[in-house]
């Protein structure tokens, strides 16, 4: 079972968790282009028993890299509604 937890084991078998390797292509995906394409300099923490990744910018966004980050937004927002609520919460936390 994914992080998500939305492959049941009754329903599914032994099969990945779809929603839990969606979101980790949306974010890993999207850090990945804000260091490579947008040269953003990135401070990123990762528990992969948890699935908790956090990333902490250094500098101000370039705009091309705040459309990456709605980008990404926009996806999981997309994820949350499809499969719901119980299994992806979109969060936001100004620091």
């Amino acid at each position: 079972m994914g992080h998500a937890e939305y492959a049941k084991k009754k329903i599914f078998g032994n099969s990945p968790d779809v929603l839990c390797a969606a979101i980790s292509v949306l974010v890993i995906g999207t850090i990945n282009s804000l260091e490579e394409l947008a040269g953003e300099k990135l401070k990123v923490a990762v528990n992969e028993e948890t699935g908790f990744i956090k990333c902490d910018f250094e500098g101000v966004l370039q705009e091309k890299s705040v459309f990456l980050l709605d980008s990404m937004v926009f996806s999981l927002k997309n994820l949350s509604k499809e499969y719901g609520e119980k299994y992806l919460q979109v969060k936001f936390e100004e620091v």
